[in-house]
């Protein structure tokens, strides 16, 4: 065992380093230096030459994502409020995917163990991505009429819309607050206001300031009053906002019991594997007991799915 460990960590590393000899001449060559960079003595450090390969890595998967049309690795990270560089994620990734496909490879051998764990390890950071991205979304839309009560009201004070933006940039709660510092950011740099706020929604994700930010660019192009018009969607999302709390609270029992159900075999399983050992190791040890587990969870699966789905409604 220990021999089969030697050479499976001797070749991941060696794919390892291919990888960065791979990825390190595709970074070096991807800017153009200007003439007093290329004047400068180049100036590398240990954390710089640790990101460069893993930096290139990043590069390339967000070109076939935005081939795909899809999200970059900095637009996610961005989203989910993590001060991650790219290169740093990907670090991450490499460093779960090894630190699982190890521990499996010391506790099952060469075994599909070893796959499954090292792909789900890999998978994990991104899922942790997804989950912050959620909860941050989550909180920005529930701030959301109220901001724009502070928004319109600013504007019926005689604020113009940028004075208003920075003026409900320092009186709002984070997350919004700092998506809106970041617009006041982007306009003194230069960048417009329908173009700041596009790019707001593009960080943000959120439906009902696509809304929004729809509206004020059909206002900047047609004219009209914003502040009724903000005034207008604030009363809808917010009617909305009451409606999914509504459904929310019908579906609370259903959503319990969903959970309920899927996981009650897995705490009669973990109970019966504790208490009676024989009776239970039938099933790991045993062709049929295997398929019957597989077949157990896959219709859990198929269950705890159609339950999600008859308890989500999109408002």
């Amino acid at each position: 065992m220990g021999g089969i460990f030697i050479i499976s960590l001797v070749a991941a590393v060696g794919v390892l380093l291919a990888s960065i000899a791979v990825a390190i001449p595709a970074a070096q060559s991807k800017r153009e230096l200007t003439p007093w960079e290329a004047a400068e003595p180049p100036r590398s450090t240990l954390r710089s030459r640790i990101n460069q390969p893993f930096q290139a890595l990043a590069e390339r998967s967000n070109r076939q994502r935005r081939l795909n049309g899809g999200m970059t690795l900095a637009e996610q990270l961005a989203r989910a409020d993590l001060k991650l560089r790219t290169s740093e994620f990907v670090l991450i990734q490499v460093g779960f995917l090894a630190v699982g496909a190890l521990l499996a490879l010391w506790r099952f051998g060469f075994a599909p163990q070893f796959v499954l764990a090292g792909v789900l390890a890999y998978l994990a950071p991104m899922r942790y991505v997804k989950w912050r991205q959620r909860r941050r979304l989550k909180a920005f839309n529930s701030r959301l009429p109220d901001t724009l009560s502070l928004l319109s009201n600013a504007m019926k004070a005689g604020l113009s819309l940028p004075q208003a933006i920075e003026s409900v940039a320092h009186t709002a709660s984070p997350p919004i607050s700092e998506e809106l510092a970041r617009v006041i950011r982007e306009t003194k740099l230069g960048t417009a206001i329908p173009a700041a706020l596009v790019n707001m929604v593009r960080r943000v994700g959120s439906d009902d300031l696509d809304l929004i930010v729809t509206a004020i660019s059909i206002q900047s192009s047609i004219g009209g009053n914003l502040a009724r018009i903000l005034d207008g969607i604030s009363h809808t999302i917010r009617q909305r906002v009451q409606i999914k709390s509504q459904i929310g609270a019908m579906t609370a029992q259903m959503r319990a019991s969903g959970w309920i159900i899927t996981l009650l075999p897995f705490i009669v399983a973990g109970v019966l594997n504790i208490i009676t050992p024989s009776y239970f190791r039938l099933m790991f040890t045993e062709p049929a007991g295997r398929v019957l587990l597989v077949l157990a969870g896959i219709s859990i699966f198929i269950g705890n799915f159609f339950v999600r789905r008859i308890t989500n409604f999109r408002v």
